[in-house]
């Protein structure tokens, strides 16, 4: 039999062109879709992240790492991305992985969706142009497909690159509103209290407005709205004028933020509640913590500060040798200017080891102290302080108690997120419902605490194993660290005790919480909602 030459087994060349390029084309349209919906989830992240330069890529590295399914997907995509080289097909499977993943990440956002507000309409052009430009100097080279697979794998990392080129974009707009917002502040002139520290300074500048408004024209900035942008807002909105005292919570997640804040909005007295691993992901130390908050201390010569804690006792001698005016709070020593003490029965305050008020009050006795060494320095009568703290208002999801349709007590301290708060939570759940009825802790446990969290999260479990009945988990965030704590057991407690059996349910979304809550707690339970994450958090 007559052979038959190879050539003959060969496409014609036309048809091999059409089919290599309709490939080509396929693959570049589907990676094209799949960075569309990536942007959607990376972007969404950067939003609710506050625009962070590496917040995408960190939430990332969070999500595909953070189980076994993402993690096989995320081999998958690096593997189709470097099989494309050879056999542009596999690209297909990069392009498939990053439109469906990170499993568990929504496009959309079920607690906390994207806004296309104006700021994040820029940092989405400047993205699309970044990953519009890659692809399209990938076809142009011939590599179309290996790009293009590439540019949807490094959605996150674009993203933050985008929040970098668009940082001093968003500064330059925002000057405007923070120059008219010193301006009024210059024109009306108010006493301003500026309040700092790593918890517990949304619901001091709550306790200082209510202590302070019975006898003065008070405006407080609303909500979280503690930083630049958000102060500037705050004033330009809401300080009317005759306001005779202004209250500013000022916050930050790095060196220079508050010294930058208090430029233009210059405290007549600054507080500082706590120092605190909060945001010690962020700033490596807590003595790091410590220094950006001082600078609170810098434009003021009156001084408010909680000195149980050693760090900010020496704030306050600092001052003090500096011929600053220094209130020292503390919960602990009646010798402290103001002494907020913890009792059975509620608070006992003393000023100046003088006894002024007991009240039936379930609060943080340093920020109740706090409050009220504002409000003397502000002049405010000890009668009319005394008369007031009966009312003191709550802050909203900070410890607030309720009782639900079955009968259950329920305590919600869902924003806070640091590891004293806990303790004070725990210990408040210890002291309600029924004895012999469940007590609940619902949590995903505490983050941006940097190598410290899953320490924390272990000891807050273990805690919660001394008074809780069950522990349901949200998520995957800390799900290790609060497991293990948990079946710590066979530990005893400080007494000598057997450490109490704690039941732990895990569930993978707070709704999921919530149904199992309703499903389980009666009259007589009580249930402690410890801190909440959105869902961009794994």
């Amino acid at each position: 039999m007559e052979s038959i030459p190879l050539i003959m087994w060969l496409p014609p060349p036309a048809l091999a062109t059409t089919t290599n390029h309709g490939l080509r084309s396929g693959v570049v349209v589907a990676c094209v879709v799949a960075t569309a919906l990536g942007g959607l989830r990376w972007l969404r992240v950067a939003q609710r992240e506050h625009y962070l330069v590496d917040a995408a890529s960190r939430f990332a590295l969070r999500w595909w790492t953070g189980s076994a399914a993402n993690a096989a997907g995320l081999l998958v995509a690096i593997a189709g991305l470097v099989l494309s080289w050879r056999w542009e097909g596999a690209a297909f499977a990069t392009a498939a992985v990053v439109a469906l993943g990170p499993l568990g990440l929504a496009v959309r956002g079920r607690t906390s969706p994207l806004v296309w507000t104006r700021r994040l309409r820029t940092l989405a052009g400047v993205w699309a142009a970044f990953e519009a430009g890659a692809i399209a100097g990938g076809v142009v080279s011939g590599a179309g497909p290996v790009v293009a697979a590439a540019a949807a794998l490094a959605v996150p990392a674009l993203v933050d690159l985008s929040c970098a080129v668009t940082a001093p974009l968003e500064r330059h707009l925002a000057d405007r509103y923070v120059a008219r917002a010193a301006a009024r502040l210059r024109r009306v002139a108010p006493t301003v209290v500026a309040i700092t520290g790593s918890y517990g300074k949304t619901t001091t500048k709550g306790y200082v407005a209510h202590l302070v408004s019975g006898s003065r024209s008070v405006v407080a900035s609303p909500a979280s709205f503690n930083n630049r942008a958000g102060l500037a807002r705050a004033v330009n909105e809401h300080l009317a004028d005759g306001t005779q005292v202004f209250v500013a919570e000022m916050g930050t997640y790095g060196p220079g933020e508050i010294a930058e804040m208090t430029s233009w909005i210059r405290p007549d007295i600054a507080v500082i509640t706590a120092i605190g691993p909060v945001h010690l992901e962020r700033f490596g130390s807590e003595e790091r913590i410590a220094e950006a908050k001082a600078e609170i201390l810098d434009r003021s010569e009156r001084a408010v500060l909680v000195t149980d804690d050693p760090r900010l006792a020496a704030l306050a001698d600092a001052c003090q040798a500096r011929g600053g005016r220094v209130w020292r709070v503390s919960a602990r020593h009646p010798g402290a200017d103001v002494c907020v003490l913890a009792e059975a029965d509620g608070l006992t305050v003393l000023v100046r080891g003088d006894i002024v008020a007991r009240v039936a009050l379930d609060a943080r006795p340093g920020n109740v102290g706090a409050a009220i060494a504002v409000a003397l320095e502000l002049g405010v009568a000890v009668t009319d302080i005394a008369s007031r703290l009966a009312t003191l208002p709550a802050a909203p999801h900070r410890l607030e108690a309720t009782t639900a349709p079955s009968g259950a007590v329920v305590l919600d301290d869902t924003y806070n997120a640091n590891p004293a708060g806990t303790r004070v939570a725990l210990a408040t759940l210890a002291r309600v419902g029924e004895a012999g009825k469940r007590r609940v802790v619902v949590t995903p446990g505490l983050v941006e605490l940097g190598a410290l969290q899953p320490s924390e999260n272990a000891r807050f479990a273990q805690e919660a194993a001394r008074i809780a009945t069950h522990l349901v988990v949200v998520g995957l965030t800390n799900r290790r660290a609060l497991v293990r704590g948990a079946r710590l057991l066979g530990a005893e407690d400080s007494d000598g005790s057997a450490g109490r059996r704690l039941e732990v349910v895990a569930v993978r979304t707070r709704e999921q919480a919530t149904q199992w809550v309703r499903a389980h707690v009666d009259a007589g339970d009580a249930v402690l909602y410890e801190n909440d994450l959105p869902d961009h958090y794994p």
